[in-house]
């Protein structure tokens, strides 16, 4: 799985209610000292490297089969492939969330 595809994935987590979960907790107990999700905007920044560091290893992926310094075809062409999808995928997702604002926006309350 790309990268950028698990830090989505964990964004969207599976959700579901276990025993431990809908189970009120006291405040001061163990449990309630677990450390909180990651925030939204850290997944997308996370994400968003990525996508360069992909992208940074198809340039160099790229430059060394140009120069001959022992890069196969192959090897070149699925890092771009990668770089490529990553950034498509952060495309999509940008998408979706500049679409869910201007809905947000065009509601009337």
């Amino acid at each position: 799985m790309l990268p950028i595809l698990n830090a989505v994935s964990a964004a969207a987590g599976p959700v579901s209610l276990s025993a431990s979960a809908a189970s009120p907790v006291a405040p001061g107990s163990a449990s309630s000292l677990t450390t909180a999700p990651t925030p939204f905007s850290s997944l997308i920044t996370d994400a968003v490297g990525q996508v360069n560091q992909l992208e940074d290893g198809a340039h160099a992926a790229m430059t060394g089969l140009m120069t001959g310094t022992g890069v196969d075809v192959h090897q070149a062409m699925i890092a771009t492939e990668k770089a490529s999808m990553a950034f498509e995928l952060a495309l999509a997702v940008r998408n979706k969330a500049v679409q869910a604002y201007q809905q947000v926006m065009g509601m009337q309350f």
